[in-house]
């Protein structure tokens, strides 16, 4: 009773273990994840802050040339657009930095005689008060290179030197980001269900899992999981064959056992 109490407790704890390790990779990702979100929020923030700023800028720009413009042409004795004309425009113009900025043009395709006043977007946009979109942008690109800053640091630091964890058959699962390597220090890709997998089975005592132990975990409300166990392993075999000395034999059909492979003479 005591040897069956035993490993009842020994499977419990690495599983509580292996549970406890999978929440802290998943707040890690998710950190990750948060810090891009920050990232695009940033932007699309700046992006509307410098649009909002211009439009209001345009419909104050274009008000203001359709009164001088209606002044003007209210004082004109003719239709024809002399210096003097232009020199009424922009004296009726509230908004002093537009003044000698402004195109006038005259329509005379119709029967009546009609002006137009132009203006650049660029001019606009001079005007406009982009201030706090600066600011916004500032704090978007200091935000983007502490990204890429700590994105860079991070391969040096993880590819070519996994941090300590356990090694079995080439494959070391690093406790330190609960990543695994191959034994040149390159990180294997996988799958995040692979990935619970493969540490499911180096957190087991003997490197061995039930399939009951494995769909419990990964799948625990699918009532029948088998086939997606199937599956899952079937992926997982090459990827664990390429990258290491390991392989993932079939134990009765009960349950899966990362083994080293044999080497044939």
């Amino acid at each position: 009773m005591m040897g069956i109490f035993w490993g009842l407790n020994v499977d419990y704890s690495w599983q509580f273990l292996y549970l406890c390790k999978r929440k802290s990779n998943y707040n890690r990702i998710m950190k990750q994840q948060h810090a891009v979100i920050v990232l695009f929020v940033l932007i699309v923030v700046s992006g509307l802050t410098s649009f909002g700023s211009y439009k209001m800028t345009d419909s104050r720009v274009s008000n203001d040339m359709k009164q001088a413009l209606a002044l003007t042409m209210a004082e004109q004795q003719s239709n024809v657009i002399s210096q003097d004309t232009i020199r009424k425009f922009n004296s009726h113009l509230q908004i002093a930095e537009l003044r000698g900025k402004v195109t006038l043009a005259v329509d005379a395709r119709g029967q009546q005689f009609k002006a137009y006043a132009k203006c650049s977007e660029a001019t606009v946009f001079s005007l406009s008060d982009q201030r706090p979109a600066t600011l916004l942008w500032a704090l978007t690109g200091c935000w983007a290179m502490f990204l890429c800053y700590r994105r860079r640091l991070t391969p040096s630091s993880e590819i070519h030197c996994p941090q300590k964890g356990e090694s079995f058959g080439g494959l070391t699962f690093s406790e330190t980001d609960c990543r695994f390597y191959a034994a040149d220090g390159n990180l294997v890709q996988l799958t995040p269900m692979q990935h619970q997998l493969m540490e499911m089975f180096f957190r087991s005592p003997n490197h061995t899992l039930t399939k009951t132990e494995i769909c419990d975990a990964l799948w625990p409300k699918k009532p029948d999981a088998n086939d997606t166990l199937y599956t899952l392993v079937r992926r997982l075999k090459p990827v664990v064959e390429r990258y290491s000395k390991l392989k993932i034999e079939s134990d009765r059909s009960k349950a899966y056992r990362l083994t080293i492979k044999k080497i044939e003479n």
